[in-house]
């Protein structure tokens, strides 16, 4: 199975963005071909980061980064849930990104963005989409964007329609955000069957924290996986056309 991380990246005591994971989580739990964990930003203990050595040679010195690196290199494929801050996202998943290198390279990742505006959380998921490409991440072009997130009804084209986070404390999707997210794990059930083949154990990634010395001795090697294809269990599930 692919084992896939629901990152919450929202820090705010709203409680909007907890409900919206919770609801892409429970979408892809219906799918057998996943094994998901949701990870809450706001719950990872890192410091502001303050390692000696480049992210990209994975020679960790705190036992906080050292944690954070051995459950990253856990999963397999990422879904990041973002709200926006002042166009951009968290400082906190920011920060989370930037402690590992490595551990994030060459794996498929798909972007949940929402806002209080009609634009939904878009120029979060855009600024995000740049950092993790530029980690050796593949961002799925199916996405999903919640706008006026918090509401629970809405006027659209006319007629009233309901989405957002109810008194109950859960999300409630509209018919095409369930299709949206459908969609985006399809795509990333077929991109981490080709990424796999990708996934070297002598890699070395590029980060944008200057240039830097490796420490003594050899880089660690990036743990080898499998090739697998779990497209099949996708088609069984009946989530494949």
């Amino acid at each position: 199975m692919i084992r896939l991380a629901v990152i919450d990246a929202s820090t705010s005591p709203l409680k909007t963005g907890g409900p919206i994971a919770d609801w892409v989580a429970e979408c892809a739990r219906r799918v057998r071909a996943f094994d998901v964990e949701i990870i809450r930003i706001r719950d990872v203990d890192l410091p502001f980061f303050d390692e000696p050595y480049l992210p990209r040679y994975a020679h960790y010195e705190h036992e906080s980064t050292r944690a954070w690196s051995a459950r990253i290199t856990s999963f397999d494929a990422f879904v990041f849930v973002s709200p926006e801050y002042n166009r951009g996202y968290s400082g906190r998943l920011k920060n989370a990104i930037d402690h590992l290198a490595q551990e994030w390279a060459f794996k498929p990742a798909a972007i949940v963005s929402y806002g209080a505006s009609m634009t939904g959380g878009l120029r979060a998921l855009e600024a995000l989409n740049d950092v993790l490409n530029s980690l050796h991440m593949f961002v799925t072009r199916e996405n999903v964007i919640v706008p006026f997130a918090g509401r629970e009804a809405h006027r659209w084209e006319g007629r009233e329609v309901t989405w957002g986070v109810g008194e109950d404390g859960e999300f409630v999707a509209t018919p095409g955000m369930v299709e949206a997210c459908e969609l985006m794990l399809e795509a990333l059930v077929r991109l981490d069957a080709a990424m796999h083949l990708v996934r070297t154990p002598d890699q070395l990634v590029g980060d944008q924290q200057g240039i830097g010395n490796p420490p003594s001795g050899s880089i660690p090697q990036v743990r080898p996986r499998p090739i697998r294809d779990d497209r099949e269990e996708w088609r069984r599930s009946g989530r494949m056309r």
